[in-house]
């Protein structure tokens, strides 16, 4: 089961659809985004800065002077109900750049609390990853980026990209890892020590 958030940042369409027995959540003016798509939130937190409470069932309104971002704390309901698979749609564009980083930075408070996350971009998705290996289909087409997240990623190996690395350090000081692309074969990413933020196309790209 998964736990599905929609923020008021751009939307650029569906990739996952909910499915039945998962989390909706929509974040303050992403309940926009779930009437546009058909579908009725469970939940509805915000401190309503970007439009008005709806007057509908479901409704939390959080302060607007406060620590967690409305996304952020859609994310603590979410693992507070069990939830360690989540999908996060508006969470990127727009001229608010802070919202797209805090929101990477909210997939790693995922990763930190034993679940993972996707968040679906304009047309490439990202996800955080920790002492792990995410392997990609054949099918995968475009480009994929990596970016170490904690100061050094160590034991960090790429296989069946344009570009590969073994065993190497990745530091947060120098962005070795952007503009790898796909070659039409199984691909691979491994941090054997450390945290990466990885930004691929979303073209082909079903990996759990």
């Amino acid at each position: 089961m998964t736990c599905y958030i929609f923020a008021a940042g751009s939307f650029y369409g569906l990739v996952e659809r909910p499915a039945p027995g998962d989390l909706i959540i929509a974040a303050d003016a992403g309940y926009k985004t779930c009437l546009a798509c058909g579908i009725t939130p469970d939940i509805i937190v915000g401190d309503f800065d970007s439009m008005p409470a709806p007057d509908v069932p479901g409704v939390i309104t959080l302060p607007v002077e406060k620590d967690d971002t409305d996304s952020l704390h859609a994310m603590r309901i979410g693992l507070e109900k069990g939830y360690t698979d989540f999908v996060l749609y508006g969470g990127t564009g727009g001229s608010r750049v802070d919202h797209t980083i805090a929101n990477i930075q909210s997939l790693l408070f995922l990763v930190s609390r034993c679940a993972r996350g996707r968040m679906y971009g304009d047309g490439v998705v990202y996800r955080v990853i920790h002492d792990e290996k995410l392997r990609f289909p054949a099918s995968c087409r475009g480009t994929l980026s990596l970016f170490c997240m904690d100061g050094q990623a160590r034991g960090v190996s790429i296989d069946g990209l344009k570009y590969s690395l073994d065993n190497y350090t990745v530091t947060s000081c120098f962005p070795i890892g952007v503009s790898n692309s796909f070659v039409g074969t199984p691909a691979e990413v491994e941090v054997k020590d450390g945290t990466l933020l990885i930004i691929s196309a979303i073209q082909g790209d079903n990996i759990e």
